[in-house]
C-alpha cells in the first residue's frame, strides 16, 4: 500500500560558480546519490549551502555550463550577499 504521506521527492542539487564576470554559471545538478555528492563535497570546501526546494528544481534544468536566466539574477544575488556577509563577519569575529 502506497501512502502519499510517506513518499519524498527525490533529493535535488546543483551548484553554481561565479567569478564576478558575467552571471554565475551552473557546474554541477543531479538527484539522489549526485545530489548527496554534490552537498558532500560542498562541505568537504567550506562552499556555503543554501537549501530551497524551488530553487534547485529550476536550477537543475538549466544545462551544465550554461549562465543562469535573467529571471534568477535577484534571487540568487541575495543569496550572494547573504554569503559575503557572513564570510565578512566570520573574518571579524577571529
Amino acid at each position: 500500500m502506497n501512502d502519499s504521506r510517506d513518499h519524498h521527492p527525490p533529493s535535488r542539487a546543483a551548484a553554481l560558480r561565479y567569478t564576478g564576470i558575467g552571471a554565475p554559471t551552473v557546474v554541477a545538478s543531479g538527484e539522489g546519490v549526485l545530489a548527496e555528492r554534490i552537498r558532500a563535497l560542498a562541505t568537504e570546501h567550506d562552499i556555503p549551502l543554501y537549501e530551497n526546494q524551488k530553487l534547485v528544481e529550476l536550477l537543475c534544468q538549466i544545462p551544465i555550463g550554461d549562465e543562469i536566466p535573467e529571471s534568477l539574477y535577484i534571487t540568487i544575488a541575495e543569496i550572494l550577499a547573504f554569503i559575503y556577509y557572513l564570510d565578512v563577519s566570520l573574518d571579524e569575529s577571529v
